[in-house]
């Protein structure tokens, strides 16, 4: 049986479907399906995880409406773009877009935060195809090289990059192996819309060395005529799909 809690944060997930959804609409702005993907994670984060001392940064900000809407929920009020401009006052702490950037400067900030003995973790997610970037995995040495335990790596393991699955264009098989033969503490989520699960794995006690979160998510999830589909990466919606998500999003 669910608990009252996960009730409550599956709730807001859809909630945030919606709100996300219909600024797609009125925005005439792509990339729901990596939008889609990341919900469940950000809301856990901002409803559960996250405290006073600890910062998020959207690594793969191409899929930043849900972050931007939910901030404007908390009382801050972010530019709503696909792409993230620096605005620490409103919760942007970097500027993001071109993928492989947000992960290098997570980990400057989370490596500053351990030289001046600040408290607090540094939360930052990246997706699948970013995994394909060197500086991913050069900055995966230096997190671990500072035994960086206050900074989390989280990946939206969606299996799609652009157009193509991950499979067809630069596989990432084994992904688990690699980021522990590179020394970081990996927790994979089987299913990354999983509220109890994801709650689970970020609330493990840290070890000496930074972790890394792999969730397996399914891009578009929420629509299931979306779900799995490539096209979704940055398709703009028709009149035809904006009925059908209304219908499967309960907004109709």
């Amino acid at each position: 049986m669910k608990s009252k809690e996960t009730k409550n944060l599956e709730k807001k997930s859809l909630i945030l479907r919606q709100k996300t959804f219909q600024a797609f609409i009125d925005k005439n702005e792509a990339h729901l399906g990596g939008s889609f993907s990341m919900i469940e994670i950000i809301v856990c984060l901002y409803e559960k995880i996250l405290g006073r001392n600890d910062k998020f940064i959207l690594s793969k900000a191409h899929a930043s409406f849900p972050l931007c809407l939910i901030l404007k929920e908390k009382g801050l009020n972010p530019h709503l773009s696909t792409h993230l401009e620096l605005d620490e006052k409103n919760g942007i702490y970097c500027t993001t877009g071109s993928l492989g950037h947000g992960f290098p400067i997570a980990t400057g900030r989370a490596l500053a935060k351990k030289l001046q003995n600040k408290p607090g973790k540094i939360f930052v997610m990246v997706s699948d195809g970013e995994c394909q970037e060197g500086t991913t995995w050069e900055t995966l040495l230096v997190g671990a090289k500072h035994k960086l335990n206050n900074l989390i790596l989280i990946v939206d393991y969606n299996k799609i990059q652009a157009l193509s699955k991950i499979e067809e264009v630069l596989p990432l098989s084994n992904l688990k192996k690699k980021f522990e033969s590179f020394n970081w503490e990996c927790i994979e989520v089987k299913n990354g819309h999983d509220i109890k699960s994801l709650i689970k794995a970020f609330s493990k006690k840290m070890k000496k060395k930074p972790r890394v979160i792999i969730a397996n998510t399914v891009k578009g999830k929420g629509i299931k005529e979306f779900e799995n589909d490539p096209v979704w990466h940055a398709r703009k919606l028709l009149s035809e799909d904006i009925t059908i998500g209304k219908k499967k999003l309960k907004m109709i």
